[in-house]
């Protein structure tokens, strides 16, 4: 006889809420869940496992006698404009609670072999110049225009950030998926980014779901929290100034000028359009033509009048542009990156000498088989 468990139906409603899932298609496959919400039947223990797993909701919390107050574990800094998302995504709690067990194991790692606490983290505040902050950042990460030049296209100088980001200490996580689950695609309109503070093991996280365009601007704009020494959920935007908080002002600051410091602009624009104005300097800094257009403004060769209009405008091109490029890739090629790869291999060398669980680091990198876990360590630079 199947144990059946007696669960609050409030609890099944805030789960299939929570999962952000669409009701009829969880309905037809559970096809008794209005009587399990109505209380005519209880599930079994495997129907509530499952539905736990569909829903994404640990199977604990059916237990409960009603829905838990469920906040993130970080501060939000999303718009005043997004008010309305008072409850974060299942996705985005779950890439948070995973991005913080990463952390946890790189903090205990660089303990263990001695590592030195990063002295920029931070060593400003939102107070500070933003033009210094940009200034310092740029040193550190060796970022400045004679080094992009040496790139090709600005996807090419987005890598390039990342793994100098990386060399100094970061891990950079660029990924559009939760974990390694393909059918659980993040949303760019809840969340672009979030930063993770620790002076051992600082975390940035990029949600790659966004637009390229998108996403450089956004690991510029958690560099300058990390700089800052702050943790939290972001959702920058070029397009906006504001309903922003202080800090985000901030960030997005510093942000345009480490990417197009404003004393390097030219003083007029060349014509004859301003599309090829904005692929010209584009092409120039290697990075989007949305972040060049905010920075015409800033330097007062565009009102904010005419300003709006051709970000909508130059958006939804580059939008169109995104959408046309084929999704996917080689999972060897993506995987270091949705993972950080200077995690990969610290934990990848940690488990091969023996000292992190084999079942941990597939876990914590997202593999299931060992020749999975092989080839990514070959793919960077593990043996």
């Amino acid at each position: 006889m199947s144990v059946r468990i007696d669960v609050a139906p409030p609890m099944l409603a805030w789960a299939l809420e929570r999962s952000g899932l669409d009701s009829d298609s969880l309905t037809k496959r559970f096809p008794r869940l209005r009587d399990w919400e109505s209380g005519r039947t209880k599930p079994t223990v495997r129907q509530l496992e499952a539905f736990a797993q569909a829903t994404y909701t640990p199977f604990g919390y059916f237990f409960l006698p009603e829905p838990p107050e469920e906040g993130l574990p970080v501060p939000d800094y999303r718009t005043v404009r997004d008010a309305e998302l008072t409850r974060p995504s299942a996705n985005l709690l779950d890439t948070v609670y995973l991005s913080e067990q990463r952390q946890d194991w790189y903090r205990n790692y660089q303990r263990q072999h001695g590592g030195d606490r990063l002295s920029f983290v931070g060593s400003v505040s939102p107070q500070s110049p933003a033009r210094d902050v940009a200034a310092q950042m740029t040193t550190a990460l060796g970022f400045n225009l004679d080094t992009r030049r040496r790139f090709q296209t600005w996807t090419a100088a987005l890598t390039g950030l990342i793994e100098a980001a990386e060399s100094i200490g970061i891990l950079v996580v660029v990924s559009g998926i939760v974990a390694s689950n393909t059918r659980r695609r993040l949303d760019p309109d809840e969340f672009r980014g979030f930063a993770l503070n620790d002076d051992l093991a600082p975390l940035i996280f990029v949600n790659g779901a966004d637009t390229k365009a998108a996403q450089i601007f956004t690991l510029a704009h958690e560099l300058a929290h990390v700089w800052a020494g702050q943790s939290g959920v972001d959702k920058p935007d070029l397009g906006q100034v504001d309903d922003r908080s202080a800090t985000e002002r901030w960030c997005n600051s510093v942000a345009a000028e480490f990417l197009v410091p404003l004393e390097s602009m030219p003083k007029a624009l060349q014509g004859p359009t301003l599309t090829q104005d904005l692929e010209r300097l584009a092409r120039q800094y290697k990075v989007s033509t949305l972040v060049v257009l905010r920075r015409l403004v800033d330097r007062g060769l565009l009102t904010w009048e005419q300003f709006r209009p051709a970000f909508d405008d130059e958006l939804a091109r580059v939008t169109d542009l995104a959408a046309q490029r084929s999704p996917g890739g080689d999972f060897y090629r993506t995987q270091p990156y949705r993972v950080s790869r200077r995690f990969a291999r610290a934990i990848i060398s940690d488990a091969l000498e023996g000292d992190t669980l084999y079942r941990d680091a597939y876990r914590l990198l997202g593999v299931r088989r060992h020749e999975t876990f092989q080839n990514l360590g070959e793919a960077v630079g593990v043996a």
